[in-house]
């Protein structure tokens, strides 16, 4: 059994471990205990995804200055930015579709219990909140200080900014050899701290689940299966579609690219954070064969712009409370709806529990009552798992596909 099979196996058992953990502790012990238990434990995971977002900013600036650098020139950088920005639009709109066609035809906020709230959780929630508005969203966009967007691990804003700093050193030629070739050892330095990080992700992924399991048990999808149903079916049919187009694309290599992405799949599923994987999906893509300067320019966009599984969550979760409470929404109002989460979606990069929080914010827009996200709020944690999941397969998926347009895919 090759590393990356044991860290995969180690992983599978970590979650295993986690849930009976979890289970004992929900069903043998007091609520004040359940409550100590989950906090504490659930430092394992937080000590893990720290130690990931260490990384995640001086990864995405060295990569993606020597991916611009060695890409040559700014025709090469707008094909290229042009071709993964037409495959992130499509996606978000086919994902948001989905969610919005279910929840039409299944309604699958009528089975939500309307005693089931979160109270706290949304009060939680609404601390993140800042309603939309184009000066929100630009500020979010553009950063005013490189050392602060490196700081707050501001992915949009570290791109925007290297994106610049690449061009600049691109257009400057053979002076800044030296830069780039100092920046490119610093990225390989850092790729191999990734590989010491996640030896540490078994641990990680046993706190995360073991902490909600003891909090909430299984119990919880007693009374929102049917929600949690309806909305796994959502993710099956977006995975389909994502596959087929895979399958058409990349054809016999598909394969082998789900086989390369198992573990950071893996991860992010059990911890809910798709930052939890960027280093270690950086250095699977270049291992599948995409060059370094493509998943260094495409993959962190997609991390910004194609979060394929929260963007269907999206319409499913905001359409489901407007069912709860019994608001008829018409089409257009709908599909207006669909477009500004489409828009709004874009300025919360790396905001914990982003997709709620938009949720919050849409729901507010469109005079649904705001407080109904309280409502799937027990349920969220599982259903953030799949999502999570989903926008690392969507990203890695639209990383190799532009790889493949390009003439870049290795073997391709």
């Amino acid at each position: 059994m090759n590393k990356g099979n044991k860290l995969t196996a180690y992983i599978i058992a970590s979650m295993i471990l986690g849930i009976g953990v979890g289970y004992f502790i929900h069903r043998g012990t007091s609520t004040a205990f359940q409550a100590d238990f989950s906090t504490n434990i659930k430092i394992l995971s937080t000590i893990f995804i720290r130690l990931v977002q260490m990384i995640i900013a001086p990864l995405v600036f060295t990569t993606l200055v020597v991916g611009i650098a060695k890409l040559g020139d700014l025709k090469t950088v707008g094909r290229v930015g042009g071709k993964a920005i037409l495959w992130f639009v499509t996606a978000s709109l086919a994902s948001l579709l989905i969610g919005l066609v279910l929840v039409n035809f299944f309604e699958p906020g009528k089975y939500i219990d309307l005693s089931q709230k979160d109270v706290q959780g949304l009060s939680d929630l609404a601390t993140k909140q800042k309603g939309f508005s184009i000066q929100n969203f630009v500020e979010h966009v553009i950063p005013k200080s490189f050392v602060e967007a490196m700081a707050n691990n501001e992915i949009l804003q570290l791109v925007i900014f290297s994106i610049f700093f690449g061009v600049a050193a691109a257009a400057i030629g053979d002076y800044t050899k030296p830069l780039i070739k100092a920046l490119e050892v610093a990225s390989h330095v850092i790729l191999k701290m990734v590989n010491y990080v996640m030896n540490f992700a078994p641990v990680g992924v046993f706190g995360a689940i073991a902490a909600v399991v003891a909090a909430k048990g299984l119990g919880i999808f007693n009374f929102y299966i049917k929600y949690f149903g309806f909305f796994l079916l959502g993710i099956a049919i977006l995975w389909a579609l994502l596959l087929t187009v895979g399958f058409i694309i990349l054809k016999g290599r598909m394969k082998e690219l789900l086989r390369r992405i198992g573990s950071p799949l893996l991860i992010a599923f059990s911890t809910t954070s798709s930052e939890a994987v960027f280093p270690k999906l950086t250095e699977e893509l270049e291992r599948f064969g995409c060059r370094d300067r493509i998943v260094a320019f495409v993959l962190p966009l997609g991390y910004s712009f194609n979060l394929d599984g929260s963007m269907m969550y999206m319409t499913f979760a905001s359409l489901a409370i407007a069912q709860a409470y019994g608001i008829n929404l018409p089409l257009e109002t709908q599909l207006v709806m669909l477009l500004v989460l489409m828009l709004t979606s874009k300025g919360i990069a790396g905001v914990p529990r982003a997709s709620l929080v938009v949720v919050l914010a849409t729901c507010a827009m469109f005079d649904i009552p705001p407080e109904g996200v309280a409502l799937i709020l027990p349920i969220d944690h599982f259903c953030d798992m799949f999502r999570t999941a989903t926008n690392v397969v969507g990203n890695a998926l639209a990383t190799s596909v532009v790889s493949k347009w390009e003439g870049e895919l290795e073997n391709g």
